[in-house]
């Protein structure tokens, strides 16, 4: 086990190792497909170092995010970005307000203030559906000078010795942009691939425990088919996402399966031809 993880730490993390097909189920619920991919992302967060998670979406970057929070017990600050995110969005804004019969201009701050100066984490979800513009404000913040002087009060923000920074991208998605390289080089990068196997049963008896095993089998075998035209690049990556195949696992346990992954699967796509090739797929297994 690193050194570099506190020896208390060190301990909760044993706890959780299960060398059960070496995988990782922490305390937020993630688990981990890749063996020392949990500790290392954790010894990266330690050192200080902007985090980036890449993966398809539904691969559990943000369930990994949470997991990280629970772990070390720090609370997390979330940033959900897209076209509309701003300044204001990210540090916070100046609003009129009565105190003690006066009105006063007081500044309300952003999850990265309240970050940095708490000592707490800020997940950036999605950060590649931000305006390239944006995100030049955080660099100060995502280097070694880990400092911000916020331009709608001049404050100079420390951060706090505790402040950890995780992001995510889905790379390749409708409305992304690639981050540009002085953005990029600021974090260190891991790539989170979807569960598979065991793994996924594993999660799926989780958070099912009464399901039917017959049902699980199902669902377990669709994900599978749907994997392989994923791989075969016949359908679009968010078809074989682990969120929507958990949606359908809900579904499926009050109404038939193939209703079940039309709606939590099928219908997220835009392409009818991969539609109709996911009902497809799910007649092979349903009679």
């Amino acid at each position: 086990m690193n050194t570099l993880i506190p020896e208390e730490r060190k301990q909760r993390h044993a706890r959780t190792y299960n060398t059960h097909e070496q995988s990782l189920i922490q305390e937020g619920g993630y688990i981990s497909p890749i063996p020392d991919l949990w500790e290392d992302i954790l010894i990266g967060v330690v050192l200080k170092k902007p985090v980036l998670l890449k993966g398809p979406s539904g691969s559990g970057k943000t369930k990994l995010a949470q997991s990280i929070s629970q772990f070390f017990n720090q609370p997390m600050h979330s940033v959900n970005c897209s076209v509309d995110l701003d300044a204001e969005s990210l540090l916070g804004f100046k609003t009129i307000i009565t105190k003690e019969g006066q009105t006063v201009i007081e500044f309300v701050e952003g999850p990265v203030v309240q970050a940095m100066k708490e000592g707490h984490i800020l997940y950036i979800d999605e950060i590649n559906m931000a305006k390239p513009e944006t995100l030049p404000i955080l660099h100060s913040v995502l280097d070694h000078r880990r400092m911000l002087t916020n331009p709608f009060t001049g404050e100079v923000i420390q951060a706090h010795a505790d402040f950890a920074v995780i992001a995510a991208i889905n790379e390749g998605y409708v409305g992304t942009s690639p981050m540009n390289e002085a953005l990029k080089n600021r974090f260190i990068s891991f790539s989170i691939p979807y569960l598979a196997g065991d793994q996924l049963r594993e999660i799926i008896q989780a958070q099912f425990p009464s399901a039917d095993e017959a049902l699980v089998n199902l669902m377990m075998n669709i994900n599978e088919d749907l994997k392989k035209q994923v791989m075969n690049g016949l359908l679009a990556e968010e078809a074989a996402s682990v969120r929507s195949l958990l949606d359908a696992m809900a579904l499926a346990e009050h109404i038939p399966v193939r209703r079940a992954v039309q709606y939590a699967i099928a219908e997220k796509l835009d392409d009818k031809m991969e539609q109709k090739l996911i009902m497809e797929l799910v007649d092979t297994w349903v009679k």
